[in-house]
Parts: C-alpha cells; structure tokens; sequence
C-alpha cells in the first residue's frame, strides 16, 4: 500500500496563525480540514507537500452560516452536515439541500468542508457547481487584508484557484433575492459516487417572468460551473417547457464529456439537456411558490 511522503504537521488555532505559517512556508505547505480529497491524493503521490497545517480548530471562527438581509455569509470551514442541516439555509438557497444529500457519505459530510470543496476546484465537485449557480463571491485573507473575488473567478483552472499560497479562504457570500430560487440534481452510478452528470438552477421570477436564470454542470469538463447563454435566452420570458428544453440545448452544448467508465461523451451530454430541464422546472416552481415571487 502506498503511503504519503513523509511531511511536517502543525494544527493551528487562528486565522492569523495559519496566514503566518503559510508566509513562512510558501508553497511547500499546504491547509488541511476534512483531508477527503488530498490525503488520498498524497497517498498515491500526486500531490507532496512538505508541510500540513491543520485548521479544523478554526471552526468556531469559519464555521457559520449568516442570514442577512439580501445575502447569505457562509464561512470556509462549515460542514458538509451543517450545510445539510441548517433550514434557514434550505429556505433561501434550496440547491444546497439538493445537492448536500447526494454528496458522498455520512462520514465525509461530517468532516468535509465547504472551503475544502471549492479549494480543491475539481470540475465533479457538487458545490463547486452549486456556487457558481448562486453567482457566489469567494472572501479571500491574507496578511494585507481581505479581497472579495467572484466564483467566476475563484476557479482559474482545474485544481486551480485564486488563493495565492500565503492567503486562505475565509468565507463565502450568496445573494438572496425576492422571487428567487434554485434546484440541484445529479446521476451518479451508486450513492456517494461522484456524478456522471449534475446539474444546478437558480432563477429569479418578477411577476411571472424570468427575470434571471444561472445554470451550473459538474463532471462534463473543465468550465462548466457556470454555462454562458443561459440567461439571455430565458432572461424577459415566460417560463415554459419549451424555454427549458431550448436552456438544455445550450447547456448539453457547452460542455465537453469524455467517454469513460461513467458513461459515454453523446450519453453524458443527454444527461446534461435533462438534467438542466429537470432543475429548471424544479426552480421555477420553488420561485413561484416562494413568499415575495411578484416583487
């Protein structure tokens, strides 16, 4: 059985400290919460770091979930499980519960981390695909102060972020409108696995009409979080199964599959129409339902 190299470890109990060591340290070191995705990654030696530095003591400082007026704070270090539990949250931004359910297992969402998930910018990464539809912005510190950078942004490429190597990230910020609402789904091969497809809806409705519309995908390749197009073919429309199906063409368009053991490319971009059809009718109906849908 491989094992990781051998590495230095430090668990830290602030902010600062963890920004102090990574300072110090440079790109030789790297944060550590949940682990689910690198330590498996150091075991079959695609990733080295010299040093490890622990931040699951910064729970109490990063672990939050924030109703404001308007938006949602919700901080880098918050559980799988609390973003599964919290009914505030479930209320304003359904798509998290949606898509927290269908995220590996117990045991990971007891541990794994919201921060953790975007850090990692794997292009099959559920909520990776789920901010990008929230049009969510990433809250980055460092020892100069804090910079807001949009999840458009956030991801540079995959396994690849904004966070530079002495920075963390911090928090994350959801807008909440009026008649606003969203919806997850995906297909995986067995329960916990990653996704074959997923997809994620929001869409805002002022007296009936789409007055926005955001469509994520996860696993049919690299910049697919977030699909160009989608808005301004819905955005001034009634909705429709027919506005839908044409949101799904141009979702199943944008993406770009690989033929593998999930699935083959021409199967993966079917799912891909589908599932965007299904969040988007599930979306909808959760707007217009919703208190304030006129406004």
């Amino acid at each position: 059985m491989q094992v990781p190299a051998p590495f230095e470890y430090e668990r830290v109990g602030s902010v600062d400290q963890a920004i102090g060591l990574l300072e110090r340290l440079g790109d030789s070191a790297r944060l550590v919460a949940g682990g689910h995705s690198l330590l498996p990654m150091m075991k079959l030696r695609l990733a080295n770091f010299e040093y490890l530095i622990d931040i699951n003591d910064l729970h109490d400082e990063l672990g939050s979930i924030t109703v404001e007026p308007g938006r949602i704070r919700i901080g880098a270090m918050t559980r799988h499980r609390e973003l599964l539990e919290s009914a505030e949250l479930a209320a304003a931004l359904p798509i998290f519960r949606d898509a927290e359910r269908v995220i590996a297992d117990p045991v990971v969402r007891n541990r794994g981390t919201l921060g953790g998930s975007l850090c990692q910018a794997d292009p099959s990464e559920d909520l990776s695909a789920v901010c990008t539809t929230l049009d969510a912005e990433c809250v980055i510190r460092g020892s100069g102060g804090e910079r807001v950078v949009s999840m458009a942004d956030f991801h540079r490429g995959p396994y690849e972020t904004a966070v530079e190597d002495a920075e963390i990230l911090t928090e994350v910020r959801f807008p909440v409108l009026p008649g606003s609402s969203s919806a997850y789904e995906k297909v995986e091969r067995r329960a916990g696995d990653w996704a074959v497809v997923s997809a994620g809806a929001a869409v805002r409705l002022v007296d009936g009409v789409i007055a926005s519309a955001r469509v994520g995908l996860a696993a049919v390749g690299p910049g697919t979080a977030g699909i160009a197009g989608v808005d301004e073919a819905m955005r001034g429309q009634e909705p429709s199964e027919e506005l839908y199906g044409r949101a799904g063409d141009i979702a199943a368009g944008s993406c770009d599959p690989v033929t593998d053991r999930r699935g083959s490319a021409d199967y993966k971009r079917h799912l891909a129409r589908e599932l965007t059809v299904r969040v988007l009718r599930t979306a909808v109906a959760r707007a217009t339902a919703a208190p304030g849908k006129g406004e």
